[in-house]
């Protein structure tokens, strides 16, 4: 998951912009970074909206285009205060996506079958790996954020590995750490075989992913890249419109992957179908975050990497490869039979 807000957090944060001195551009892992702006880096990235030069400035063009742009509401950064103890709406996402996607695992329990014996799944199971739903976001989101986005910075600096409160989570991390948690506790605590309890925890992830896409709008972070249409937003730390990216991603992984997910469950009786919710997160999440990325503004201390991809659209290129073996193998499986 993305990391909390704090927009004013000296760190460096996904999603804004990290001060290159003009002289020798470093970044705050000591790793150097271009000088030239993203779209010298990219020939095929689109020229800067952003009047930088007097020319621009007075460009009645560009004027209309910022004018046209819809101003970023201006929410309060604590979502509930009481007294000294203050809530953070990113805060709020977690704690609320984690009660919400176990509610409604338990809902869709309801139309599975009995795996056989010993395969059936209760809520007392469900709600024993709360914790450890916890602990693999947390944990593996950190670690995630620290491997693929810093390293640099984190080798330089690794008092600031545990600092987590500073920001900085990466969904694919927390996802390895999740995924390793319900391994062992679906192996070591119930005794299960792979999927039968990891397709219940896969249908309610929706929940979780679009209510923290939208902690990331409210907290103005991980924004898109500039851009003229119509419902564009300007964003706190950006002076240029950019895409509301964020929305696009809470809509994509979160509206439309649950709506998925509940009519497969009810109507096709998913759950009964060993290792297919688990296949449909991954080609789902997967093919959405990779289908963003293209307006989404790719993270500064990284920039365009592989052949202009993201480091996003890397990471869940292997999601969408693995979702689509998990439903090839179960298709022979049932040749074979």
């Amino acid at each position: 998951m993305p990391p909390p807000p704090g927009a004013r957090n000296p760190s460096p944060r996904r999603g804004h912009a990290i001060p290159i001195p003009p002289a020798a551009a470093r970044s705050p892992g000591g790793g150097t970074h271009p000088s030239t702006p993203a779209a010298a880096r990219n020939p095929g990235e689109q020229r800067s909206l952003h009047p930088s030069t007097p020319s621009e400035r007075t460009n009645p063009a560009m004027q209309d285009i910022i004018l046209a742009a819809l101003p970023f509401p201006q929410f309060d950064p604590v979502a509930i205060q009481f007294g000294p103890i203050a809530i953070r709406w990113y805060a709020l996402s977690y704690v609320v996506g984690i009660w919400g996607a176990f509610k409604f695992i338990k809902r869709m329990n309801l139309y599975a079958t009995p795996y056989g014996k010993g395969g059936h799944v209760t809520n007392d199971q469900i709600d024993g790996f709360v914790s450890w739903a916890i602990l693999g976001i947390l944990i593996g989101g950190r670690l995630g954020y620290v491997l693929f986005y810093n390293l640099p910075y984190f080798i330089e600096n690794p008092t600031k590995i545990i600092a987590i409160w500073e920001g900085g989570m990466s969904f694919h991390g927390g996802f390895i750490g999740t995924v390793l948690a319900l391994l062992y506790y679906e192996r070591s605590k119930l005794g299960l075989r792979l999927f039968r309890f990891t397709d219940r925890m896969a249908v309610g992830a929706p929940i979780g992913l679009g209510l923290g896409r939208l902690a990331n709008f409210i907290n103005g972070e991980l924004y898109g890249r500039e851009t003229d249409v119509a419902w564009a937003f300007i964003f706190p730390s950006s002076a240029a419109p950019r895409h509301p990216s964020q929305l696009y991603e809470a809509f994509l992984e979160g509206v439309v992957l649950l709506c998925v997910m509940w009519y497969l469950c009810r109507f096709h009786r998913m759950l009964r179908k060993r290792g297919l919710a688990s296949a449909v997160l991954l080609i789902g999440y997967g093919a959405a975050r990779f289908t963003v990325e293209f307006v989404r503004e790719p993270d500064p201390q990284l920039g365009f990497l592989f052949s202009g991809a993201t480091m996003g659209q890397l990471l869940s290129t292997p999601m969408i490869l693995l979702g689509l073996g998990i439903i090839y193998a179960r298709w022979q499986a049932k040749q074979a039979r």
